[in-house]
């Protein structure tokens, strides 16, 4: 057998992974009880072959000019990773069936895991959230076997695929840099905000858990405090999506006109409380799903996942279906989705379209900011987790030894040590989201000088947004940096960003 060239590879794989969307999607909104993901792998066995893989690399050792060499790489990527999927699709499936399947007995009414998760950031009473926060971890730490499972098979079969036996190693090949040195320079930054994140973190636990709450909560509480519940008469989930859509109409980018984004936003139970965009294919297909709850968090949320939709729909049709879809990894459109969330930290958004005073404007403003300062800590201590952890897989098959403890000092919340591996994303996903808080901490900066300090309500700003979003995946996230006359690892402005009020 002989594998097919790369223009026919491309055109088959845009058929698989759009199947693979629409499956994911299904299950993601609660449109499905089971997942069938096996099913569609097994369709398309033909497509990810040790010959195939291998014609790739030889193809892309004699690309005619940098993009093409790019491209094909990425190809030859996905092909590893199809590689993978079709052996782990059947405990992938498994693992996801297990979780729909899974329910959590609370006052004598049965909920399903997912509504559980969900339903503990929405609870009053600080009692009713560390029993129903701790009865659905539980549940969730149950599948922890699967999980382990899954992590150590993927593993195994992505170091025989590509030939480098090292995961952090393999990582930093892919993403193009070296993630020894993201984190030190995250551990710098994460330190210098430790002051202004501790007294952020102390005002607002104690505005939104009551002054009689444990110093160190625990993090079932971290759900309802993101969700800033104490604030959800002004934020409700009713205003939510035309609040949105009139945020970015002020930038310039009409969510609602764009025929290519198909926007799910109803309630089901075995819906993920989680927002995802899934761009199914881009820019003619992008899914954007959320699940709304109440409070600045669904605005947070939307917001975000709305910079994702923007961008996979705003991507150039003639680029090549690799620059549309594929990438080395997710920095690049985070910076996108980091920026348009960032909006819900400017006092003057709550202002305008919720109508507060300037002193209440500014101190939901600052909340906003707690939550970015606090996610940013988390990932920081994410990353180092998992840097330690796949650093002694190979000897130990990893262990939880630190998740707790990293998460706990940086966050100032209590977290389980069995919740390592339900809190782990591939392939280092916290280095992509870290990497996008620096990169969107430099853009907003650059559009506060280039556009002004009001730049979220000018369509000047989503001007300069959609240029980059016609680039589709093809930029690199520190190819962003250098445009925008920044240093990759320059993490001034995100400092600046999490310790002083914004203009």
């Amino acid at each position: 057998m002989t594998g097919l060239p790369p223009d026919e590879f491309e055109a088959r794989l845009r058929d698989y992974l759009l199947e693979r969307a629409e499956e994911t999607r299904a299950v993601r909104a609660g449109l499905k009880g089971a997942s069938e993901q096996a099913a569609i792998v097994a369709r398309y066995v033909d497509l990810f072959t040790s010959e195939q893989l291998e014609a790739l690399r030889e193809a892309g050792q004699v690309g005619t000019n940098d993009d093409e060499r790019e491209r094909l790489y990425r190809l030859q990527k996905t092909c590893e990773s199809g590689l993978v999927v079709a052996r782990i699709a059947p405990l992938q499936d498994a693992l996801q069936n297990a979780e729909l399947a899974a329910e959590v007995e609370y006052r004598e009414e049965m909920l399903p895991l997912r509504s559980a998760s969900a339903r503990v950031g929405t609870l009053a009473e600080y009692a009713d959230r560390e029993e129903l926060g701790k009865l659905a971890m539980d549940a969730s730490a149950e599948l922890n076997d699967r999980r382990e499972e899954l992590k150590r098979v993927r593993e195994g079969l992505r170091a025989e695929l590509s030939g480098q036996p090292d995961p952090i190693r393999r990582s930093e090949e892919e993403k193009g840099l070296l993630l020894g040195e993201l984190a030190r320079a995250l551990a710098d930054a994460s330190a210098r905000l430790s002051a202004a994140y501790g007294d952020l973190r102390e005002r607002w636990l104690d505005r939104l858990l009551g002054h009689d709450r444990a110093p160190q909560p625990s993090s079932y509480h971290a759900p309802y405090v993101y969700r800033l519940s104490a604030l959800a008469s002004t934020y409700t989930k009713e205003r939510a999506t035309g609040v949105c859509l009139a945020t970015l109409r002020n930038l310039g980018l009409d969510l609602e006109a764009d025929a290519n984004i198909r926007v799910d936003l109803e309630d089901r139970p075995q819906k993920a409380p989680r927002p995802v965009v899934i761009p199914a294919d881009p820019p003619a297909v992008v899914y954007l799903i959320t699940r709304a709850q109440g409070g600045l968090q669904d605005y947070q949320g939307l917001l975000h996942e709305a910079g994702h939709a923007l961008h996979f729909a705003g991507c150039d049709p003639e680029l090549s279906y690799a620059f549309r879809k594929l990438s080395r990894d997710n920095a690049l459109t985070e910076i996108y989705s980091y920026t348009v969330q960032s909006v819900v930290r400017e006092p003057g958004w709550h202002a305008q379209h919720f109508g507060l005073s300037g002193e209440d404007a500014s101190d939901n403003a600052e909340a906003a900011r707690f939550l970015e300062a606090f996610v940013f800590r988390r990932n920081v201590a994410k990353l180092h987790f998992e840097l330690d952890f796949w650093a002694r897989f190979r000897e130990d098959g990893g262990t939880r030894t630190g998740y707790a403890e990293r998460l706990t000092e940086a966050t100032g919340f209590t977290y389980r040590p069995d919740r390592y591996l339900a809190d782990m994303d591939a392939d280092f996903y916290s280095a992509d989201y870290l990497r996008a808080a620096i990169r969107s901490a430099q853009l907003r900066s650059y559009l506060r000088e280039n556009v002004g300090d009001d730049w979220w309500r000018r369509s000047e700003a989503g001007d300069v947004l959609r240029a980059l979003f016609r680039e589709g995946t093809r930029p690199s996230n520190e190819e962003i940096a250098e445009r925008l006359g920044y240093d990759a690892l320059d993490t001034e402005p995100l400092v600046a960003d999490l310790t002083t009020s914004a203009r």
